[in-house]
C-alpha cells in the first residue's frame, strides 16, 4: 500500500508541468510567508486552470487570494476581454500578489480588491461564470449566499478545504472553522438549485454547478 505522499507525487508526475512563474511563486511563498500550505500548488492549480479553460469565462471571482497562485491559474482560461476579480482581506499580501500578477502578463485582466469580502461582495454588480472560494472557513456559507445570485446559470463555484484535514467527519466540532465548513457542505448537499461533487483532492474541493 502506497502512502498518501507517494500517491500525490505520482499524480503530480502525471500532471502537466507547473509553469516556471508559478514554481517561482511557490518557492517564494514557502520561504517568506506564514502558512505556505494555503497555496493551491501544482496539482490543484492545474485543475483550476483546466476548469477555467473549459468554461472560457468572461468574469471570474476569487474570494481569498493569498499570494496570487490560484488567481494566475484561473486567469489562464479567461476570454480575451475577460476579467478576474480577486478579493484579499490581508493588505500585507498585496505586494507579492501584485508582483506576480505583473510578471504573469495578466495584470490588465486581474482586478485586486483589498478588503473584507462580506463588505465588498454586495457592492459588486458583475455576474460571474466561475467563482473560487478559499477564504475564512467559518464564513463559507455567507460567501456562498452573497455570491449565488451573481453566478450565471450553468456557472461553477469551487470551494477549497472542504475536508479540513478530515475534521468535518467528526461528530462534534470544537472549532469555528470546522463548524463553518460542515455547515457549508451540508447546505450545498441539500441545495436543489445546484449539482455538486466533493473531490478528495488535497484538502477537498467542492465543485458546484448552478442549474
Amino acid at each position: 500500500m502506497k502512502s498518501e505522499y507517494e500517491i500525490l507525487q505520482y499524480a503530480e508526475e502525471h500532471t502537466s508541468e507547473e509553469p516556471a512563474l508559478l514554481k517561482e511563486l511557490n518557492r517564494e511563498t514557502h520561504v517568506k510567508m506564514i502558512y505556505p500550505r494555503m497555496l493551491s500548488g501544482h496539482l490543484q492549480g492545474r485543475l483550476l486552470s483546466i476548469i477555467s479553460k473549459m468554461l472560457q469565462p468572461e468574469n471570474i471571482l476569487e474570494i481569498g487570494t493569498y499570494t496570487g497562485y490560484s488567481a494566475i491559474c484561473l486567469a489562464e482560461g479567461l476570454q480575451k476581454n475577460g476579467v478576474l476579480h480577486c478579493i484579499e482581506i490581508n493588505p500585507e499580501f498585496e505586494e507579492i500578489i501584485r508582483k506576480y500578477i505583473d510578471k504573469s502578463g495578466f495584470s490588465e485582466k486581474i482586478k485586486l480588491h483589498i478588503g473584507d469580502a462580506l463588505e465588498l461582495l454586495p457592492k459588486m454588480n458583475e455576474t460571474f461564470d466561475l467563482v473560487f472560494i478559499d477564504a475564512d472557513k467559518e464564513q463559507y456559507l455567507d460567501y456562498y449566499k452573497l455570491v449565488f445570485d451573481k453566478v450565471k446559470p450553468g456557472g461553477i463555484i469551487v470551494a477549497d478545504n472542504v475536508l479540513w484535514d478530515g475534521k468535518v467527519m467528526e461528530e462534534k466540532s470544537s472549532d469555528k472553522e470546522t463548524r463553518g465548513i460542515k455547515e457549508f457542505n451540508d447546505f450545498i448537499q441539500n441545495d436543489e438549485r445546484v449539482e455538486n461533487i466533493l473531490l478528495p483532492l488535497r484538502d477537498g474541493l467542492m465543485m458546484i454547478r448552478k442549474k
